[in-house]
């Protein structure tokens, strides 16, 4: 099995996590999509199941999707735990009652590893209380029930300055590790939802180290063989996991490589394909079939880039008007490109990324006189991604 584990929501997720992903070492799945697709998952992976609570992170519940709040329903007293006040000082007979109706209805799945019920993390200390409760009473569900599967904790950060100033960070850790001694859980999912890894912004410079940090201190903090997992990401995934900082990396299936608490109404994202020369993706759009004919012209004629990008233009049309096809090619490049490691010695595969991001950038920076289309923002200059990515490979 590889260490990937994709987020799955949707059917057209789960096509394209049998076509190319059956070798997962598990599919992380959402208990409020589960009927939709639960039919449709791959036989492989171990399956993940995440209660989909989060969601309750969201100011106003009202305001949250039809969907969410049906599924909201299904657990007795989700209104008081999206309360700011009684999260600061929460009963425990509601928590429990909470707590146990949400883990119930995972446990009819039959699921191998399951998430332990948090909160999102936020800056203060407001949801310190209500957060190690739910860890508790889902310890008590677990021997009560005699769950034979893992848990695993999420720790869901919220904004950056959460990990980019080092006394947050510890305050954060040192919460994270509290949880997961409470729930006597068997691993850590850490995420923050805040960051897309592929904008190329100034920020990026901080964030990642940060990020890295971030992983590099919690292993220190928690016992060793603990399970971890971060992302989704598209790049800081296999950062960290090549540089053995994670167990596992979580990654998106062609569309979304960021996780997204539940529950908003989100517009459905740009069409995009993967220039797997510069390791990024870009939105389709008349401007980038023209930025893929400029990078043709200017690259020497048999370089395997230029083929790359030549194919990418003649197949064009068929990725402007069908979103699977374009989302099936992002995710076999994604599959292609991480088993260029996975299939590494563990202590060789830091390095391999360095390398292999490298070359990336310097085939960027031969390109730079040819800026990507303006809806890639402050990535627009090829090298930007790779250049960030590398940056932070050893």
């Amino acid at each position: 099995m590889t260490d990937y584990i994709p987020f799955v929501t949707t059917p057209n997720d789960c096509s394209i996590a049998g076509k190319l992903y059956s070798d997962a070492a598990a599919i992380r799945v959402s208990l409020e999509r589960i009927d939709q697709i639960r039919e449709l998952l791959p036989s492989g992976p171990k399956r993940w199941l995440d209660p989909a609570i989060d969601g309750l992170h969201h100011k106003d519940i009202g305001k949250l999707s039809d969907k969410y709040r049906a599924h909201l329903h299904q657990f007795t007293g989700y209104a008081k735990i999206a309360d700011a006040q009684f999260q600061q000082n929460p009963q425990k007979d509601t928590v429990k009652s909470f707590v146990f109706a949400a883990l119930d209805r995972c446990n009819k799945e039959k699921p191998d590893w399951l998430s332990v019920p948090q909160l999102p993390l936020v800056n203060d200390t407001s949801r310190n209380k209500i957060n190690k409760l739910l860890a508790e009473t889902s310890k008590e569900w677990k021997q009560e029930k005699a769950f034979e599967g893992k848990l695993l904790l999420p720790a869901i950060f919220t904004h950056q300055g959460q990990l980019n100033n080092k006394t947050a960070r510890n305050k954060k850790i040192t919460w994270i590790v509290n949880c997961y001694s409470a729930a006597s859980a068997d691993g850590v999912w850490a995420v923050d939802s805040s960051l897309y890894d592929q904008e190329g912004a100034n920020t990026f410079d901080h964030r990642f180290p940060s990020l890295r940090y971030l992983h590099e201190e919690l292993n220190k903090a928690l016992p060793e063989g603990v399970i971890t997992v971060c992302g989704p990401y598209w790049g800081m995934n296999l950062v960290l996991w090549a540089r053995g900082l994670v167990s596992y990396a979580g990654i998106g299936l062609g569309s979304t490589y960021k996780y997204n608490i539940p529950g908003a109404k989100l517009p459905q994202g740009n069409v995009r394909i993967a220039l797997s020369p510069l390791r990024r993706w870009a939105t389709v759009n008349a401007d980038l079939k023209e930025w893929l004919n400029d990078a043709v012209s200017a690259l020497p004629l048999g370089d395997s880039a230029a083929t790359e990008f030549a194919n990418l233009e003649k197949d064009f049309s068929k990725y402007l008007h069908d979103r699977i096809l374009a989302r099936t090619q992002v995710a076999g490049f994604y599959k292609s490109w991480f088993h260029k490691f996975s299939k590494l010695p563990m202590a060789g595969r830091a390095l391999a990324l360095f390398q292999d991001l490298s070359s990336s950038y310097v085939l960027g920076k031969g390109l730079q006189k040819f800026p990507l289309p303006e809806e890639e923002g402050t990535g627009r200059r090829p090298a930007r991604v790779a250049k960030q990515f590398m940056m932070n490979c050893l």
